[in-house]
């Protein structure tokens, strides 16, 4: 029997997913990659040298494994063809790893790119914090039934008159609308053939090469990006991301049936960040929260972009857990809070005599204007980085673990005491 196991964010993504995927897909047979696109960055951390991952599966630096990238990932050809270069020039693409693109993935166009950026800016102070990558243009089109999928631009015929339908559509918008300079369909065409050659030997039906291997009995993982709080219908919308980031989207960007799905293991960071605009309820925007940017390093892997740092948020986080059905969390970046006296948890929110600790607020309004219930822990000043037991971390350090178990109603799998790869606490294997 095949063990599934689907990893997703907790809180606003960047919380270290790229590290936990590294450590189960040296057990995994297959990692696939389900939903978002470029706008992702998994940084890991291999023999104290870093890689950043925006479209290949985290699974890539592993010998004799299955890599794809399912039919819910956008693609921008140039970068992902940029990322296989790169690992093959260092050494980072195993020979005996296939990896596999499906033919139903999307591409990402240069207009997609154009249109994002002139919609951010023409919003002025109402950003909604995109890259600017293309991403959310390009699942606009997939919806309007009027993408282009990798089938599409392997197939000259096909590519040549789709792409002259929408460069047409996008020009009118960009000259008309924002006042923009209009793409060039030819240099598209010329640019984008290039790319369908490199792409071609890598396009398959990969639904039926993940179920193939699933009736093999083989250990497949599901990647996520970004995080639950992204998701485009239960994050905190318009300040989320343009695909589904929850759990159960594994199966619709993946082509296989929930009824596969074994274990969701949720990665929770043990502070709270985010990128861009939106309302952050435990927000610090003193000392502390320089310091934990600082000593986390809480730079975005995409965009360079300085995080929002905070206290843990475990309202968000018991969410993630109900909307994913996450089994088992994932705590990382434990290390982090070393050296801080008193830390704080947030249990819940309220406004006057209101209180929420279930849910968060779907009205930004109403979540703009919580104020965070904490409570407040003892800190520790021990070095955990040597860590391998949970019974070695110091007292308080073990008690913090213990309390977001309370508080989430699930069982820690793992938690990270440093960014390299052994330096991570094993409590329990998902796929066990």
């Amino acid at each position: 029997m095949a063990s599934v196991v689907v990893i997703v964010g907790t809180q606003w993504g960047d919380e270290g997913k790229g590290k936990v995927v590294d450590l189960y897909a040296e057990e995994a047979d297959i990692i696939a990659r389900f939903q978002g696109g470029n706008n992702a960055g998994h940084t890991l951390v291999v023999n104290g040298e870093q890689t950043i991952l925006h479209v290949i599966p985290s699974g890539i630096l592993h010998d004799n494994k299955t890599c794809i990238v399912g039919n819910g990932v956008v693609v921008d050809p140039k970068v992902l063809i940029e990322e296989i270069d790169s690992l093959k020039r260092r050494g980072f693409f195993p020979i005996n790893t296939k990896l596999y693109i499906s033919e139903n993935a999307h591409i990402i166009m240069p207009y997609h790119r154009r249109l994002d950026s002139a919609r951010e800016s023409r919003k002025g102070s109402k950003k909604v914090g995109t890259t600017g990558r293309g991403i959310g243009p390009c699942y606009e089109d997939k919806i309007a039934r009027v993408g282009i999928r990798l089938c599409d631009l392997i197939d000259d015929e096909i590519f040549r008159e789709k792409l002259k339908t929408n460069v047409e559509e996008k020009n009118f918008f960009l000259t008309d609308f924002f006042k923009e300079e209009p793409v060039d369909e030819q240099a598209i065409y010329d640019e984008y053939r290039r790319y369908a050659d490199r792409l071609r030997p890598y396009a398959a039906d990969t639904s039926i090469i993940i179920n193939r291997e699933m009736e093999k009995g083989r250990k497949i993982l599901f990647e996520g990006a970004q995080g639950c709080h992204l998701d485009i219908d239960h994050g905190t919308f318009p300040f989320v991301t343009s695909s589904n980031t929850v759990a159960g989207n594994a199966c619709c960007g993946a082509g296989v049936g929930p009824t596969k799905i074994n274990s969701v293991v949720g990665i929770c960071k043990a502070y709270t960040t985010r990128v861009g605009g939106g309302p952050f309820v435990t927000e610090l925007t003193d000392d502390i929260g320089k310091r934990i940017q600082e000593t986390g390093k809480e730079f975005g892997a995409t965009t360079g972009r300085k995080r929002r740092c905070g206290w843990l948020d475990m309202v968000l986080v018991r969410k993630s857990i109900r909307v994913s059905g996450v089994t088992g969390l994932a705590i990382t970046k434990l290390d982090v809070l070393t050296g801080i006296e008193k830390l704080k948890i947030c249990v819940g929110y309220k406004i006057d005599d209101k209180k929420f600790t279930e849910s968060v607020p779907s009205n930004l309004k109403t979540l703009a204007m919580c104020q965070p219930v904490y409570e407040e822990m003892e800190g520790w000043v021990e070095d955990i980085s040597n860590a391998r037991k949970i019974e070695e971390l110091p007292t308080n350090a073990g008690r913090y673990v213990e309390r977001i178990e309370e508080l989430g109603g699930i069982k820690v799998f793992l938690v990270s005491v440093g960014a390299g790869r052994d330096e991570t606490i094993t409590v329990k294997n998902p796929f066990g």
